[in-house]
């Protein structure tokens, strides 16, 4: 194989996701030796389908009060297949969430014939950031539907927050609100391609919110949810349950599955990185399941903004190779975009986001996170398939850091033109020089060099197919 160009992003450097001469990174001696890599490029597994973002309505408020030009480079640096990070997907709620102004609802008031349905809030900051991320794209963007919560009346404790069970003679109701929302958007140029049955499904949160059994997700895809789409024309829109946490991903796949005819409803399960890594389970799912789609469908760093971090790229890019080398086939990030404060949030959940925006200045504040991402999402292809990467130690991580584990991480995929895109990220303080050993069919040595990665740092390496 044929070494293309190397990208790269390291801590205390002056620019990120920086194209280098690969002979730059080549270690012609070998010295300090401290793993292998090896690519398996004859055997490939899933196909990617995108990275992507939440367009919230915290995010849509804080970018209106930026200037026109302002607002344009944050959307671009997302959406844009030229010069952004390429997002190929977008995620709106249903209803209000925690990063809303405050509680809302299409339908705020008891109304069982859906009437009084209205788009206005959703069309004050969510719809003209859908728009100007779908022009920014090209068009052809895919969009992810979740809901927080119904509207009060439609619960048992009538309350949007504090958790509470959607009322069992509402569940035909609110499967025809989804149609309404997702008929909705279409008039205004957005198509939804994907719907979640509810966001953190077992969590009883302070903001909006409501539970639901894995039986109860499953029954409403089968009987509800999935058939009012099909009567409405609307069958291609696929269904995903859980939406929440890795640790009892697997569990509520299996109960949700158990529902009889869920194989033909559930599309596949989405979650999150909140309770830790336990990639195991994913690997399972995907193992079970090989027919049923897996994606990531929000991250953030918790407790308010991190400007400046260097860890919060870090962890994205542990938490994208470590769920991509485990199945998953999509990953979206949370809010695209946050204030200075990590907010607006209508109960104070503040976060951070890889873009920060100062309102008073009309400054944008791009964060190791938003780098680390398009590592990723820049280069590897829609369609490509994974690759197998293994890491084998010449001398043992404590002799580089100290530390045992996630130091150097590896993820490889086929472009459908053919490239092979491979990234690494280094977690050390120090150069981690590395052997790459790329092999095809039969074990054969396609190619073979070692590199250096420096410290704190992210690399894309890219190749060409030898002919």
């Amino acid at each position: 194989m044929t070494m293309l160009s190397v990208y790269e992003t390291a801590k205390d450097s002056s620019e990120q996701i920086k194209k280098i001469d690969p002979v730059q990174r080549m270690q012609k001696d070998g010295k300090n030796l401290a793993c292998t890599i090896t690519v398996n490029a004859a055997e490939t597994f899933q196909s990617f389908e995108g990275f992507g973002g939440a367009l919230t309505e915290s995010s849509g408020y804080v970018l209106s009060r930026m200037p026109e030009e302002v607002r344009q480079q944050a959307i671009d640096a997302y959406f844009s297949r030229t010069t952004g990070n390429a997002y190929r997907i977008a995620r709106i709620h249903m209803n209000s969430c925690d990063f809303s102004l405050g509680n809302w609802a299409c339908v705020p008031e008891r109304d069982e014939t859906l009437d009084s349905f209205s788009m206005e809030r959703t069309d004050k900051y969510i719809t003209p950031l859908a728009r100007a991320a779908e022009k920014s794209f090209g068009g052809g963007l895919s969009f992810l539907l979740s809901p927080w919560s119904p509207p009060a009346w439609m619960k048992d404790n009538n309350d949007m927050n504090h958790g509470g069970h959607l009322l069992p003679q509402y569940r035909a109701l609110w499967a025809k609100y989804f149609v309404r929302f997702i008929k909705a958007m279409q008039e205004r140029g957005i198509r939804i391609d994907y719907v979640t049955v509810q966001n953190e499904a077992a969590a009883k949160q302070i903001w909006d919110s409501c539970l639901w059994s894995a039986e109860e997700e499953g029954e409403f895809a089968v009987r509800y949810l999935g058939p009012e789409l099909e009567k409405e024309g609307l069958g291609n829109v696929k269904i995903y349950i859980w939406d929440h946490n890795r640790d009892l991903a697997l569990e509520r796949m299996d109960a949700s599955m158990a529902v009889a005819g869920a194989s033909k409803y559930i599309a596949g399960i989405a979650y999150h990185w909140y309770s830790g890594d336990q990639y195991e389970n994913i690997r399972e799912i995907a193992r079970k399941y090989p027919d049923k789609d897996i994606m990531f469908s929000e991250g953030c760093v918790e407790g308010g903004p991190r400007n400046g971090a260097w860890f919060t790229g870090e962890r994205y890019a542990h938490n994208i190779i470590n769920d991509l080398n485990s199945g998953a086939t999509k990953w979206i990030d949370w809010n695209i975009v946050l204030d200075m404060e990590g907010g607006p949030n209508h109960v104070g959940n503040m976060c951070d986001a890889p873009i920060l925006a100062d309102g008073k200045t009309g400054k944008l504040y791009f964060q190791s996170s938003y780098y680390y991402i398009g590592h990723f999402s820049r280069f590897i292809q829609n369609g490509a398939k994974r690759l197998e990467t293994q890491l084998s130690s010449s001398m043992t991580p404590a002799t580089v850091s100290g530390h045992l584990t996630n130091e150097m991480e590896s993820l490889a995929y086929k472009n459908p033109d053919g490239t092979l895109t491979l990234v690494v990220m280094n977690r050390t303080e120090a150069d981690m020089v590395f052997n790459l050993d790329v092999r095809g069919a039969g074990n054969n040595a396609l190619h073979r060099t070692a590199l250096r990665c420096p410290p704190r740092a992210i690399q894309t390496w890219l190749f060409a197919p030898s002919l």
